[in-house]
């Protein structure tokens, strides 16, 4: 993949996250992340919660982040 390839890809990935396309968005990936910075929650609940989220997004209506970048 050459890169202006790669950066179209990204750019489509970013679209999509802002049209709210993307179950797992770098929104929800922060968000996660502030939760296990906070204490709130362990790395691996963090990581079991982003693979549910992962896991429901077809079901919802939406892709992943990797599908976005893929497709």
């Amino acid at each position: 993949m050459d890169s202006i390839e790669y950066r179209d890809r990204r750019e489509a990935q970013r679209q999509a996250e802002a049209e709210g396309k993307v179950a797992d968005s770098m929104e929800v990936r922060k968000a996660l992340m502030q939760r296990f910075h906070n204490g709130e929650i362990t790395l691996e609940q963090a990581q079991a919660e982003l693979a549910k989220i992962k896991r429901n997004a077809k079901s919802n209506g939406q892709i992943t982040r990797d599908q976005a970048f893929t497709s």
